[in-house]
C-alpha cells in the first residue's frame, strides 16, 4: 500500500465514528429509518468526496467551499441521480450534520454559520445544476 491509500484509510477509519454517532444523534431524535439512512448515506458519499476528489479531507474539516464544489459542480456531473430532489436532500443533511458536529463540539459555529448562509444563498445555483430539463 503506498502512502496515499495508507492516508485513504486513515480518513476513512477517523471519519467513520463521526458517521456512526451522527446516525445515533438521528435515532435519539425519533427521525423515521429511511430518513436516518438517507442523511447518513448522503454523509457517507461526501464524506468519499472528500477523501477521494479533494485529495485527504475529513467531514470535520469541511470549508462552504468544498460543499459548494460539490452541489454546484462535481455531484451534477459524476453521478447518475443527481436531481433537485436530491439536491434537496443532500443541502438538509449537511445542515443537520453540521448542526451535528457543532453540537457536539466538533466543529466551529462559525464555520456552521457560513455553510448555512452559503446553504441559502446558493440554492437556485445548485438547483439549476441538476436540472437538466427532462420533464
Amino acid at each position: 500500500m503506498n502512502n496515499y491509500d495508507e492516508e485513504v484509510q486513515k480518513i476513512r477509519k477517523y471519519n467513520q465514528p463521526i458517521l456512526d454517532e451522527f446516525r445515533a444523534s438521528l435515532e435519539a431524535a425519533n427521525l423515521s429509518s429511511k430518513t436516518i439512512e438517507i442523511h447518513v448515506l448522503n454523509m457517507g458519499f461526501f464524506a468519499e468526496y472528500l477523501t477521494y476528489y479533494l485529495p485527504l479531507s475529513k467531514l470535520d474539516e469541511t470549508q462552504p467551499i468544498d460543499i459548494y464544489r460539490f452541489l454546484a459542480e462535481w455531484y451534477p456531473n459524476k453521478t447518475t441521480w443527481a436531481s433537485p430532489y436530491n439536491t434537496k436532500s443532500y443541502m438538509s443533511s449537511f445542515r443537520k450534520f453540521f448542526k451535528f458536529l457543532r453540537e457536539n463540539g466538533k466543529f466551529d459555529i462559525e464555520v456552521e454559520n457560513e455553510i448555512k448562509k452559503m446553504l441559502k444563498e446558493n440554492k437556485k445555483v445548485f438547483l439549476d445544476a441538476v436540472d437538466f430539463g427532462d420533464d
